[in-house]
C-alpha cells in the first residue's frame, strides 16, 4: 500500500520522545539548534504544556543557551487570551527554533488552537524555521493525537483517547515516552481503527525528523514503528466499547540513531541511503 503524505510546510520538523538530555553534550537538543542552519539561533520555547512553567523554561533556557542560541525567548503562554496577545506573536515570528515542552497536550490544542499564536508558529514554519517538541509537545504534532489510555490494557476498543492535533505532519500518531510506559498495545488499538497512519512511539531520548516523505531517527533511544496498513482482519467493529480487540499481521520496526523510514514506500531505511544527508549540525538547514 502506498500513502501519499501531504507535508505543506518547509521548515524542519522534530519529535522527541521526552525526557531528552539537557546537558552540554545533549545530541538532541544540539541537533534541533543545528536544524536552524544558524550559527547563534533565537530559540523560543513555549511551556503551555507544563504545570511548572517556570522550572521547564528555566532548564531548556540553560541547554539552549550552553548549545550556542543567541537567545532563547520565554513564550509564556498560559491562557486564550495569551495566545491573541501580539506580544507573544511577535516573540514567535523573530524565532529561529520554536520549542514545544512537555506536559499536557491537550492544554496545548485547547489553549493555541485557532488562536493569533498558532498561525504566527505555522507562519514561521512555512518560512524554513525549526518546530520541535517533546513528550506532549511531540504528541501535539500529527493531525490526530493520543493523550490517553491504559499502558497496560488498551486493546480494547475506545480505550484510546484521541482527538485532533495541530496537523504539522499527515498520516502518522505520535506516542511519546514509549518503550519507558509501554504503550504498545495504544498504537496497536489505534492501529486497528486508523489502518492508514504509521504509529511512531517514541522512546525516551529518541527523535524523529519529518522530512518530505522520509522519517529519520536520532538519539540514543528506539523509535518504533507501527505499522498497520498490513493488516489482515480486526474484529474491532464488532464490539462495544472496553471490549477486547484483535488484530492481525501488524508489521513493526525498531528504528536507531542513523535508520529512517518512507512514508510512502513504507519500508526502512538502512545508513547506506540516509548517508548522503548527515543530521550533524554543519550539515543542517541553510
Amino acid at each position: 500500500m502506498n500513502l501519499s503524505v501531504n507535508r505543506p510546510v518547509r521548515g524542519p520538523l522534530v519529535a522527541i520522545g521526552g525526557a531528552e538530555e539537557k546537558s552540554q553534550q545533549a545530541a538532541i537538543l544540539k541537533r534541533v539548534v543545528g536544524f536552524s542552519g544558524k550559527s547563534a539561533p533565537v530559540v523560543g520555547v513555549i511551556t503551555t504544556a507544563s504545570a511548572i512553567p517556570d522550572e521547564v523554561f528555566e532548564g531548556y533556557a540553560a541547554a539552549f543557551s550552553a548549545l550556542g542560541a543567541a537567545e532563547v525567548l520565554d513564550i509564556r503562554v498560559r491562557d486564550r487570551r495569551d495566545a491573541a496577545d501580539e506580544t507573544f506573536a511577535a516573540m514567535i515570528r523573530r524565532a529561529d527554533v520554536i520549542f514545544f515542552s512537555g506536559g499536557d497536550q491537550m492544554r496545548l490544542t485547547n489553549i493555541l488552537g485557532a488562536s493569533p499564536s498558532i498561525k504566527a508558529i505555522r507562519a514561521r514554519h512555512a518560512e524554513g524555521a525549526v518546530v520541535a517538541g517533546t513528550s506532549a509537545g511531540a504528541a501535539c504534532q500529527s493531525a490526530t493525537m493520543v493523550y490517553g489510555g491504559l499502558a497496560d490494557d488498551s486493546l480494547r476498543k475506545g480505550a484510546v483517547k484521541m482527538a485532533a492535533g495541530f496537523g504539522f505532519i499527515d498520516g502518522v500518531i505520535i506516542d511519546t515516552h514509549f518503550l519507558q510506559r509501554g504503550r504498545f498495545s495504544r498504537l496497536m488499538e489505534v492501529g486497528a481503527t486508523n489502518p492508514e497512519c504509521l504509529g511512531i512511539g517514541l522512546g525516551e531520548d529518541a527523535a524523529v525528523l519529518f522530512e518530505g516523505d522520509v522519517i529519520r531517527a536520532f538519539g540514543p533511544g528506539h523509535v518504533i514503528l507501527v505499522d498497520s496498513s498490513t493488516i489482515t482482519g480486526s474484529n474491532v467493529f464488532d464490539l462495544d466499547d472496553g471490549e477486547a480487540v484483535t488484530v492481525h499481521n501488524v508489521t513493526m520496526h525498531a528504528l536507531v540513531d542513523g535508520y529512517g523510514y518512507n512514508l510512502t514506500d513504507r519500508r526502512v531505511l538502512g545508513p547506506e541511503e540516509l548517508g548522503a544527508h548527515s543530521l550533524e549540525p554543519k550539515n543542517a538547514y541553510s
